[in-house]
């Protein structure tokens, strides 16, 4: 079973000591996009990483389409992992699609997180005025899907200078492209759709753990309304602002995030 979790979600564990961080990776991304955060926790830490089945080096033949129709899927492979390693009372820091699943994983087993972070979350992008801004409408996304369907290369190059812009570093703009790029279509379709048209805001009242939710000061794909809904319907909840601008902090300002992060793990 060991060999079978490993290579299906392509677990790594790195690191020493008792607290345990899950770090979750977001959309059409995997685990190497935390790799300037976790040598600053390695050393009284133990760090789990891990892919998302389709995502990065994950086991691509473990797909299944029913079930990962929903973030609800992901959740209950992280649940079988963790029970099968007894990690237990874990800081579970998730980014973007990431925190919804920490989200809903602390829902469903409180036991398993100790504190959920999110970096860049959302639990509903599509807005629903006028007590709603999640920063969509509905055909700004069947247009950003679509476009995904007839380009995909095309696409990673529009989507990834506006998840990480290059005034906040081009080198990493463009690493960012190339990874949206090595993913295969039609499973970062089906994880988009999940994504994008996902509504978990009823959730929100459901988390009993303490949560952190770090916000960009600027990202265009998570408007600041969004934190801020979140802040107030997450009962045990604080919210910090980052100076950092865009979707991906932990990529193009790593300092920032792990002192962020250092202050409220």
């Amino acid at each position: 079973m060991t060999d079978k979790l490993t290579k299906r979600n392509n677990i790594r564990i790195i690191g020493t000591g008792e607290p345990i961080i899950l770090f979750a990776h977001g959309f059409a991304s995997d685990q190497t996009t935390w790799k300037w955060i976790t040598p600053a926790f390695e050393s009284d830490h133990t760090i789990i990483l891990l892919d998302y089945v389709g995502s990065g080096n994950s086991d691509k033949s473990a797909y299944n389409k029913h079930k990962y129709q929903s973030l609800e899927g992901y959740v209950e492979d992280i649940v079988e992992i963790c029970d099968y390693f007894e990690w237990k009372n874990i800081h579970f820091v998730g980014h973007s699609v990431g925190g919804m699943i920490g989200l809903l994983l602390s829902i469903k087993r409180p036991d398993i997180v100790k504190q959920l972070v999110m970096i860049g979350a959302s639990p509903r992008y599509l807005n629903d005025f006028p007590e709603y801004r999640g920063g969509f409408e509905r055909q700004e996304i069947e247009d950003i899907l679509e476009m995904m369907e007839m380009n995909f290369i095309g696409w990673a190059s529009f989507l990834a200078p506006v998840a990480l812009p290059k005034s906040e570093g081009a080198e990493k703009t463009k690493l960012l492209e190339s990874q949206f790029q090595s993913n295969d279509p039609s499973y970062t379709y089906d994880f988009l759709q999940a994504t994008l048209l996902s509504d978990y805001r009823k959730m929100l009242k459901e988390v009993t753990v303490p949560t952190v939710i770090l916000q960009c000061s600027m990202d265009s794909f998570v408007p600041i309304d969004v934190a801020n809904y979140m802040n107030k319907h997450i009962a045990r909840s604080q919210l910090h602002v980052l100076s950092a601008k865009g979707h991906y902090p932990h990529v193009s300002h790593p300092e920032e995030t792990i002192n962020t992060l250092k202050k409220h793990l």
